[in-house]
């Protein structure tokens, strides 16, 4: 178990885990998961990282058929500018690998954005902390565990 399975376990979140053997010379993790798993794109997310202008390590999660907007995002965290954070803070901050980078259970937990366009939806995938490991939750549970908010931040 992965520290963000164990976190839905912890708080009795109704949730799925779906597991995929990872090929380690997919283009992208997102859509080798859409791809492997057989779900609609619009239900997988990507969780990145970046870094506001303040030095403030913020995730957001996207579908993995968009793009993040950095100005989007730096607006959503009231910031003026946001940059893709560093790999290596990255994996030290969160405790994941890139590719497995979970918005549950990280080892310092990081305020978090989901775009908007998650609210429609029943249920959406976001890696369970393991590449080739995702976790089926409804929006408002991964928005609850996670403390997030919702903005228009992919494009």
């Amino acid at each position: 178990m992965t520290p963000a399975i164990n976190l839905a376990k912890q708080r009795q979140i109704a949730h799925e885990v779906l597991a995929y053997e990872h090929d380690a010379s997919a283009d992208s993790y997102g859509e080798e998961a859409v791809s492997k798993l057989g779900l609609p794109p619009a239900e997988v997310f990507k969780t990145l990282v970046v870094m506001a202008d303040n030095k403030e390590l913020v995730v957001a999660v996207i579908p993995v058929s968009k793009k993040l907007n950095l100005k989007l995002m730096a607006k959503a965290v009231a910031a003026k500018k946001s940059a893709m954070a560093d790999k290596v803070l990255v994996e030290k901050t969160t405790g994941y690998v890139l590719g497995g980078v979970s918005p549950l259970g990280q080892k310092k937990p990081l305020r978090t954005v989901i775009d908007s366009s998650a609210k429609v939806l029943t249920t959406m995938y976001v890696s369970a902390g393991k590449r080739g490991l995702d976790i089926g939750l409804s929006p408002s549970d991964l928005c609850t565990l996670t403390k997030a908010s919702f903005a228009d931040i992919a494009v």
